[in-house]
């Protein structure tokens, strides 16, 4: 994955969410923070959520916006959010958030990015275990 899609100021390890709604509000504020979107994306990665569940397996979640708001993403980015106490995500345990705006196709690239490196057991457990942002940066560059 591109190093410059993932600002380390986008890294946050020890979040909590009440419920699915506000840890994703939490990955969309990552990416409004950096930069990346603008304010409205947080509503259409929600929007997102309700059309599709963004769960993806082994604690992992990767909510992103819908195709309508890619127009409002400035440039591509990801963010990496960890729940260390979980987020019920729809009866799944959710632990990982990992964030996605996109403009364009700049999405499929990163997702097959993201599911090489989830697929891989050790590699999963790391990030969704890292406690430290250059543990991330490293597993995702």
């Amino acid at each position: 994955m591109r190093e410059d899609l993932l600002d380390p100021r986008a890294i946050l390890l020890h979040e909590s969410a009440a419920d699915r709604t506000e840890a994703i509000r939490r990955c969309g504020q990552a990416l409004v923070d950096v930069g990346a979107v603008a304010e409205p994306y947080v509503e259409a990665m929600l929007e997102r959520e309700r059309t599709i569940s963004t769960y993806v397996g082994e604690g992992v979640a990767i909510p992103h916006g819908t195709a309508a708001a890619k127009e409002i993403v400035k440039h591509d980015a990801i963010c990496v959010v960890r729940f260390p106490e979980g987020v019920d995500w729809d009866g799944e345990r959710v632990t990982l958030c990992v964030g996605i705006a996109a403009r364009n196709d700049g999405h499929v690239p990163l997702l097959a990015a993201l599911a090489d490196i989830l697929l891989d057991p050790e590699r999963a457990r790391t990030l969704r275990e890292a406690t430290e942002v250059h543990q991330v940066i490293k597993e995702l560059t």
